[in-house]
């Protein structure tokens, strides 16, 4: 295996061989536009069988075979099957399938744990194009002791980048169906000699099974979830988490119950696929520690969990790693919580013509890849690479690669990054291509946008993908944006990005957003009404694992980039943030108190708005990146769940944020499965039943009817005025205030059983009295209906 190095570890890059290994001389002439072809008698001598060539090179081919040959000592070897793909348990041993259209030859590496370390190959068996070759997919079935043994490729063919072939047999290659992936054992940690991409190898299966202990899916309806956005390692690797297993799979199981507490019952894995977070690792000296791959954002292969989030490590060869991912999973649903996966099928990181040979490229490049002409690699990812997601090879492979995380590995449903990527045209779009008939006047650029992306239709109607959730985030970085328009099957999901930008420029006090804002609540219904979809199809949020964290965005006003290492210049300039009057942590008491209101204003907004609401990780004790709005590259404290500082403020606003949560999930009318109508919900402005649409308004008030609290009154003043509001009449009942946002804890959420509830509640009762009810600044409030005793 060719080690990949990054380029500030090490310039040059060895080979994994055979212990017997013969090498073979190759011609790679580099700036020449013809490519040439290696083991040029195999290619002739299969050329020919295939079209009913002589005897003469019908025993060229044997003679060529049989010298490559190397008779195993170890294992049995024979035929094997084309399906499934990747290495699966079947007829006493263990059969390897894998597809690759454009490749001359392979060859199934087997490596022992020990060897792999060593960069050994343990035994090298060559695959007869005759008996272990159906159509374009190479099989061979293994029969032998496969304790301790792990497996990957080599392929011959072009080496041919301007026709779109990366063809290198000394180099072995990961199978993309490898179920885990085996390298470095700890996050972070360079391999041996400073490696940067230490070797890989794939894990083989054996037919032991997990212990589900009756796990079943929880199917919660979408409008009744809360979704929380969290960050394996990060969950737990602060010293302050005091878990046994930090920053592991395992330490996220040992806080579910904080999770359970804050009222969450789905949560967003951020990538948990495997992936190199050390791809880009420098040294940092305005920080003065090294970048790391932190968020992930950069998948190795598709079924694999990440190994380095696993206490397990490489142990019993990425056995335990799949293991552990379940138990987190099975852990989950006993406490009610669902588990969503955010995947990335956009690009791979393989990166572009300069990066690393890893598995894709390496398999069949043209295939996985959405190429130019002349072998160009299209970056509507921005990340070097586009997955090639509605080829009709790639798109089976995706669809393959969810169905395995539903079905073996019981997860819920998905996030899919950068999901416009996958509603566009795959290299050498046809209708042929895809449909099997050619149709006039079809023939597409490379990458327009499809109305109906075969594999979104694939997704949308499959037996199993089509009842789990399926949720988008509908742009990328080519500049296609749909959201509200992402093709649906009336199933799917978007991150509203809308909701977020019009949440922020409200709530922060900003003119003419009174009417957008009203929008937002109702589920926004000028994006999804038209398309036949409801207000669940919105997922709402103000912050996420990008951009500024919730307490950040209260408190700068401009980004703070500068520990990234790249002067500033990274990380998006216009955050609709406000800082409530002074930049920085350390601030006056006012501006404190201001900030508190803020940070309680945009969570009661994301807990009453139709639609699904998300949450990220920290958001609900507060947790500041300094202003950092770009924090894809620090494994340290900056993204850290800070388990000290929410055990700081769990009598302040984690608890308002848990009573919100758990309040939200008690009122039918707030997770409505359609919009809601005026039968339901009534607009007010600073008197009953006159809103104010106008651009200079700041304020936005509505009564919703609610089969269980029987009415709700919500009301948010985003000026820097206070207000004294007339609330509608209801006679022979009274309004009750349950929350304010600006009054100190615990007097802003007066829950049942608080014990000075009653003397809080006399203090409104002049106003109360008069139906009228007093709201400072940059706040908000609900009241509840009750009877009057006195009526």
């Amino acid at each position: 295996m060719e080690l990949t190095r990054c380029g500030s570890c090490m310039p040059d890059s060895p080979n994994l061989v055979p212990r017997k290994f013969f090498p073979l001389k190759k011609t790679i002439l580099r700036g020449q536009k013809s490519c040439n072809f290696k083991r040029l008698p195999s290619l002739l001598a299969i050329k020919a069988a295939r079209e009913g060539g002589g005897a003469e090179l019908e025993n060229a081919l044997l003679v060529e075979v049989e010298k490559k040959s190397r008779k195993s000592q170890r294992f049995r070897v024979s035929e094997g099957h084309p399906a499934p793909f990747g290495a699966t348990v079947r007829d006493g041993g263990v059969n390897f399938s894998i597809y690759s259209t454009n490749a001359v030859s392979a060859t199934l590496c087997l490596i022992h744990l020990s060897d792999l370390t060593e960069n050994r190959v343990t035994e090298e068996i060559s695959l007869d194009p005759l008996t272990n070759k159906t159509g374009d997919v190479w099989h061979v079935n293994i029969k032998g002791d496969f304790k301790d043994m792990l497996y990957g490729y080599k392929f011959d063919g072009k080496f041919c980048p301007e026709e779109g072939h990366f063809y290198d047999s000394s180099r072995i290659v990961l199978d993309p169906y490898a179920k885990a992936v085996i390298s470095r054992g700890e996050f972070g940690v360079l391999g041996p000699d400073g490696n940067c991409w230490a070797p890989m190898a794939c894990m083989i299966p054996n037919s032991e099974e997990f212990d589900w202990e009756g796990d079943l899916p929880l199917k919660y309806q979408q409008s009744d979830l809360i979704i929380y956005e969290i960050h394996v390692r990060g969950f737990t690797r602060h010293e302050s988490s005091k878990t046994e297993f930090p920053g592991t799979y395992l330490g996220v199981v040992e806080k579910l119950d904080h999770l359970k507490e804050l009222g969450v019952n789905c949560i967003e894995l951020m990538p948990c696929h495997e992936f190199n977070e050390l791809e880009y690792f420098s040294y940092n000296s305005v920080s003065g520690d090294y970048k790391l791959n932190y968020w992930g954002y950069s998948t190795v292969n598709f079924f694999a969990p990440m190994i380095r989030y696993s206490s397990a490590g490489a142990r019993n060869c990425g056995h335990d790693v799949i293991n552990e991912f379940k138990l987190l999973v099975r852990e989950a649903h006993k406490r009610g919580i669902e588990v969503i996966m955010d995947v990335v099928f956009n690009h791979t990181a393989e990166g572009n013509e300069k990066g690393p040979i890893l598995s894709f490229r390496g398999v069949d490049n043209s295939v996985y890849y959405m190429l130019a002409p002349k072998g160009e690699f299209y970056n509507y990812s921005g990340c070097g690479n586009t997955f090639n997601c509605n080829h009709p090879i790639v798109r089976q492979f995706v669809l393959d690669s969810l169905r395995y995380w539903v079905t073996e590995m019981h997860v819920d449903g998905f996030r899919f990054d950068l999901a416009s990527i996958m509603t566009r045209s795959s290299s050498l779009w046809d209708a042929a291509n895809v449909f099997g008939n050619p149709v006039e006047g079809d023939l597409l650029t490379t990458g327009t946008p499809l109305s109906s992306p075969p594999l979104i239709d694939m997704i949308s109607n499959d037996p199993i993908l089509s009842g789990v959730k399926l949720i988008a985030e509908a742009w990328d970085t080519g500049g296609l944006y749909q959201v509200g328009m992402f093709p649906h099957w009336g199933i799917w999901s978007e991150w509203n990005g809308k909701y977020r930008d019009i949440a922020r420029q409200f709530i922060k006090g900003t003119d003419g957003f009174s009417g957008a804002f009203a929008e937002c609540l109702c589920g926004s219904p000028s994006l999804y009404r038209e398309g036949g979809r409801k207000p669940w199809n919105s997922i709402n949020f103000v912050c996420a694992h990008d951009g500024f964290s919730l307490g950040d965005l209260v408190t700068y006003n401009n980004k703070h980039n500068l520990a990234n290492g790249e002067d500033n210049n990274d990380g998006e300039s216009h955050n609709n943030s406000w800082n409530c009057g002074e930049e920085g942590e350390f601030a006056s008491i006012s501006v404190k108190k201001l900030r508190k209101r803020q940070l309680q204003n945009f969570f009661l907004c994301l807990m009453v708005s139709q639609g699904v609401p998300m949450i990220h990780m920290g958001d609900e004790y507060g947790h500041t990146k300094g202003g950092n709005n770009n924090t894809y590259c620090h494994d340290n404290y900056i993204n850290y769940f800070r388990w000290d500082k929410k055990d700081e403020s769990s009598v302040d606003f984690f608890r308002f944020c848990s009573l919100m949560s758990n309040f939200r999930r008690e009122c039918e009318s707030l997770g409505l499965n359609d919009f809601p109508t005026s039968e339901r919900l009534q607009w007010h402005g600073h008197i009953p039943l006159v809103p104010d649409w106008s651009d200079t308004s700041r304020f936005v008030a509505f009564t919703l009817t609610d089969s269980v609290k029987g009415e709700i009154y919500v009301a948010f003043n985003a000026t820097h005025l206070p207000v004294t509001v007339t609330l509608p009449e209801r006679p022979g009942y009274r309004w009750e205030p349950l929350v304010d946002t600006s009054k100190p804890s615990p007097f802003d959420f007066l829950t049942s059983n608080l014990p000075e509830r009653e003397t809080a509640v006399k203090q409104y009762s002049q106003f109360l009295d008069a139906n009228l009810y007093p709201m400072l600044s940059y706040s908000s409030i609900i009241l509840t209906l009750s009877l009057d005793i006195y009526a």
